[in-house]
């Protein structure tokens, strides 16, 4: 299908007075624990952090999860206690407890308004106790609760080594996972394998994303002949990828700018600037920018995706022609708004808690023509919405869905606004081809719950009650 008007209209951005209403970027251990696996993080904070930990990511108490709380007292914070030997300490607890491989100190607010030197004290500690200690400040300054994980990913990003390992016992610890993955397999077997790849400069992907999406992703690359020669974080902390000057290294996630900076500046490896990989058209556009900067012919990705779409046809058409309103909260609103259009639906407003217009620039450009395409008018862009102009709005627009956090899905749904919680995307498998119907499901499931409750008059009554 050809369309009239193709040419890119000018993305529109304003920035408003808005407070940044998201969870507490802490929050990044429920998934960053379960991602590295000989890792523990100790979250050095106050009993409302403790709280929080426990109550909004609950599940985890279930779980023995390599996770703890150091809890500041009050003699913690009008400086009449110690804290290295605390912290020691604990530390110690842990070793003999846990043994993780590496301590990650997650510094919370309470740590930045007492001045607590945590960067001075890890590394006269991990010295005395044998074990590694990154510290990462992932506190409530960040603007958006997924920034916690950007601020552990920079803070690794500092540990890669820069060159590869030389002694037999160091090579047979990073190589643990690969080892286990070619056990049985003969060694020519392996080297076919190996010849599959084009020669090009290393690539390491960054973006802590479920194994089997690092799989996924890792295939795709391999279809055109790029090998990935390390994910950061790794699964292991001990097999983090070698970062030596000059490597390529490409995103996954669109809240990791800081890490994309200590990777350019710190370590001076170049950066693939890529749409994200999320969804059939950002997971095509992410392949073939790779290839095109490898001087790689991509291979068979127009059919691929034309598949993908044909798959989840059943869903796409739930959508199409209805309207969307982001009120921001994940740093995901970009993306998800440009497959969204390119699933048929209008985008009324994008609300963002942060806008890094130069890591997030080939997304922005992609959903400018993305919207050119599907004829439809780009959405504006506000940073750091206020959330009373973005409800006033709402009702006067009348959205068929609006995507938005937890704080404000129940009195919207109570005025008869469909909504989705934001937060539910950064916890499901939403990158890759594969998972293009884990998107559209979550999508649509509130349209199809009020489908099969229209019939009970319960629309009705609800949009009543509202207008009352």
């Amino acid at each position: 299908m050809t369309l009239a008007n193709t040419q890119p209209q000018a993305l529109e951005f304003d920035c408003d007075t808005g407070n940044y209403h998201t969870f507490c970027p802490i929050s990044c251990v429920a998934w960053l624990y379960q991602k590295i696996e000989d890792s523990f993080f100790l979250v050095i904070g106050t009993k409302t952090c403790g709280y929080f930990l426990q109550n909004a990511m609950g599940v985890m108490i279930f779980a023995e999860p390599r996770y703890a709380m150091a809890e500041l007292e009050e003699g913690d914070i009008s400086a009449q206690l110690n804290d290295y030997e605390e912290l020691k300490r604990l530390c110690l607890q842990i070793k003999r407890d846990r043994n993780p491989s590496v301590i990650v100190w997650i510094g919370t607010c309470t740590t930045e308004i007492i001045k607590m030197d945590l960067e001075g004290l890890a590394p006269r500690l991990e010295a005395e106790i044998g074990i590694p200690i990154v510290v990462a400040r992932a506190n409530g300054l960040d603007y958006a609760f997924t920034q916690g994980e950007d601020t552990v990913l920079a803070a690794m990003a500092h540990r890669c080594p820069s060159e590869a390992p030389q002694l037999e016992s160091e090579k047979e610890e990073r190589g643990g996972i690969t080892k286990l993955l070619n056990f049985g397999r003969k060694k020519e077997d392996v080297a076919a394998e190996q010849s599959d790849y084009v020669d090009h400069p290393p690539l390491v992907l960054f973006g802590s994303i479920p194994d089997p999406v690092v799989t996924q992703l890792s295939l795709e690359l391999k279809k055109q002949g790029i090998q990935v020669s390390g994910w950061l974080p790794a699964k292991r902390y001990t097999e983090l990828p070698v970062i030596a000057e000059g490597n390529y290294v490409c995103g996954i996630n669109p809240f990791l700018s800081r890490t994309a900076s200590t990777l350019m500046r710190r370590r001076k490896c170049k950066l693939i600037g890529a749409p994200f990989p999320i969804g059939p058209d950002g997971t095509r556009a992410w392949i073939e920018k790779i290839c095109s900067v490898f001087g790689i012919e991509p291979q068979g990705l127009e059919e691929r995706e034309a598949k993908i779409w044909e798959s989840v046809e059943d869903y796409v058409k739930l959508i199409r022609g209805k309207s969307v309103y982001l009120m921001g909260d994940n740093l995901l609103e970009i993306s998800m708004a440009r497959f969204l259009v390119r699933c048929g639906m209008t985008v009324h407003e994008i609300g963002i808690p942060y806008m890094d217009k130069r890591y997030q620039a080939a997304e922005l450009n992609l959903l400018a023509q993305t919207c050119a395409e599907m004829g439809v008018p780009a959405p504006k862009i506000v940073e750091k919405p206020d959330n009373y102009n973005q409800i006033k709005q709402i009702m006067e627009l009348q959205p068929d869905l609006v995507i938005t956090g937890m704080a404000h899905a129940n009195p919207l749904e109570a005025r008869g606004i469909t909504t989705k919680w934001s937060v539910e995307f950064t916890f499901a498998q939403i990158h890759g081809f594969g998972n293009t119907r884990d998107i559209l499901e979550l999508v649509t499931r509130p349209l199809r719950r009020n489908e099969n409750l229209k019939g009970l008059g319960w629309n009705q009554l609800v949009k009543e009650e509202a207008n009352v």
